[in-house]
């Protein structure tokens, strides 16, 4: 076995792990940092002229303006629903179709060009300021557009990381990696921000660029399996390379061969079949998970995209006051998710862990509406705890449960279900995504308190969906402990 450098041998082990999960961080990172600006940008589109006592300026060249037609009509939270249900649609639908591209394409290449893509509509919605356009299906069909390439993210980058990590600390490894999605968030809001009271076609390009850029970079740098697991790795370690991968001339380590494989090749294993899409809900456990996502992700995104908006209204905050404090539910997301995860590793219970936090999570909701703008500082606790609260079931379903399933048992140690499992609960959650958010466009009108009544259902129902699983965990822990005990009694 002739050594390859040493610094390439490194990479080519612990090191292309570190970097897989670098890169797919900063991947999906860049996905919520495109969709953010929306939310932050909807405060300043829809004040009416007219009524402020002053002239529109809508023209490219002009550098301050105070609506945006035909957002500043009355009918404006409807509109937006609009805008937030037709990405959010076509998210779903395309989610479901995605996985099943995922299992049977490089995902790399599948990866990086749902990235550019991506890129290129978010900076279509901002380039409709520049070019003066005011034709609500412009807007609308971008926004379609764009939630159907960006259905190339989850599922890839949940079948890298799945691919590297095993079971034994998923929760944990997959806690801390999913707060991408709440980084993302505040990214976006921070970026959004700059622009969105002079050019807010700004606060649209410059995430299409990042994102466009980033999906460049994981096109050159992204490895998405480890090269050595078919391999015998142990024989190469006895011959002096630490690694082997599946094609050793990279490395510069030929292959181990025996008397037999020198006489005659042997052919490589037949690679197993990609799951269908019904053979991924026989899964135990998928449909569950599936439902509860939907309305866990539900109250997550209606948060997502109207959380900014409702301080506006509620504590009469400016739009970059909002968007600014609107950052910490994200906080709390990435606490939630880290918390979720090891402590989901420890007791060996996810649908537990994510039971007792929804069971929590109702009443955080109802006293931050109750008394969560009677103060900054009770704004910013409360904010936090309930993006804890929120998005660690929502975090622990879409990663760790999600790669438990894709690896279950009952495939045999076929991977290639990983990505249609992925796609198949993220999908599910994408029908709650788009169904939250146009529930509060259309209830919101009625008054914040019934929207935060249709979250704190949405809770409930969530929690009730996973209950046979957890009766499952928790027999499972009871017979453990018996047999504990009757081996003790035995000694």
């Amino acid at each position: 076995c002739v050594k390859a450098p040493t610094i390439l041998v490194w990479f080519g082990g612990r090191g292309y792990r570190g970097l897989t999960l670098v890169l797919t961080f900063l991947c999906y990172t860049s996905y919520h940092l495109s969709r953010k600006p929306i939310s932050i940008v909807k405060s300043q589109l829809h004040p009416n002229c007219s009524a402020l006592g002053t002239n529109p300026h809508n023209g490219s060249n002009s550098t301050t303006w105070c609506s945006w037609a035909p957002f500043d009509q009355d009918n404006y939270k409807e509109l937006f629903g609009a805008l937030d249900n037709a990405f959010l649609v076509a998210y779903a639908i395309g989610m479901f179709i995605s996985g099943i591209f995922g299992e049977r394409l490089p995902l790399r290449y599948y990866l990086s060009g749902g990235m550019v893509l991506s890129g290129l509509f978010t900076a279509l919605f901002g380039l409709g300021y520049f070019w003066d356009i005011h034709v609500l299906w412009y807007f609308i069909i971008v926004q379609v557009c764009n939630g159907l390439v960006q259905t190339t993210g989850w599922p890839s980058v949940v079948a890298c990381v799945g691919n590297w990590f095993g079971k034994g600390k998923r929760g944990l490894i997959m806690g801390i990696w999913n707060s991408h999605t709440s980084v993302g968030n505040i990214l976006g809001s921070l970026i959004a921000g700059v622009w969105v009271s002079s050019e807010w076609g700004l606060s649209f390009i410059v995430p299409g660029i990042i994102i466009a850029a980033v999906g460049i970079a994981c096109f050159f740098f992204l490895v998405e399996r480890e090269w050595w697991q078919r391999a015998d790795t142990q024989h190469s370690r006895s011959q002096g390379c630490p690694f082997l991968p599946a094609d050793p001339e990279d490395v510069g380590c030929s292959p181990p061969l025996s008397a037999e494989s020198s006489e005659s090749p042997k052919e490589p294993p037949e690679e197993p079949e990609a799951i269908s899409f019904l053979g991924a809900l026989r899964i135990p456990g998928v449909v569950e998970f599936s439902l509860c996502l939907l309305f866990a992700k539900l109250v997550s995104y209606t948060f997502l995209y109207w959380l900014p908006l409702y301080i506006v209204n509620v504590a009469h905050f400016g739009a970059k006051e909002a968007g600014d404090l609107s950052t910490l539910f994200d906080v709390g997301g990435i606490l939630g998710g880290i918390f979720a995860g090891l402590i989901s590793d420890y007791s060996g219970g996810r649908a537990t862990t994510c039971c007792v936090m929804l069971v929590v999570a109702a009443p955080m909701l109802f006293l931050y509406n109750r008394i969560g703008q009677t103060g900054i500082g009770t704004s910013v606790a409360m904010l936090i705890v309930c993006g804890a609260l929120v998005n660690g079931p929502y975090a622990l379903i879409t990663t760790a449960v999600s790669a438990d399933l894709g690896t279950h048992e009952s495939l045999k140690g076929n991977a290639k279900a990983l990505s249609t499992v992925t796609a198949i609960i993220d999908g599910t959650g994408s029908v709650g995504a788009a169904l939250g958010p146009l529930l509060a466009g259309l209830i919101s009108p009625t008054g914040w308190n019934n929207v935060f009544y249709m979250l704190i259902a949405a809770d409930g129902l969530a929690c009730l969906l996973l209950a046979r699983v957890v009766v499952k965990e928790v027999r499972g822990w009871c017979g453990y402990m018996a047999r504990k005990r009757g081996y003790v009694k035995e000694q």
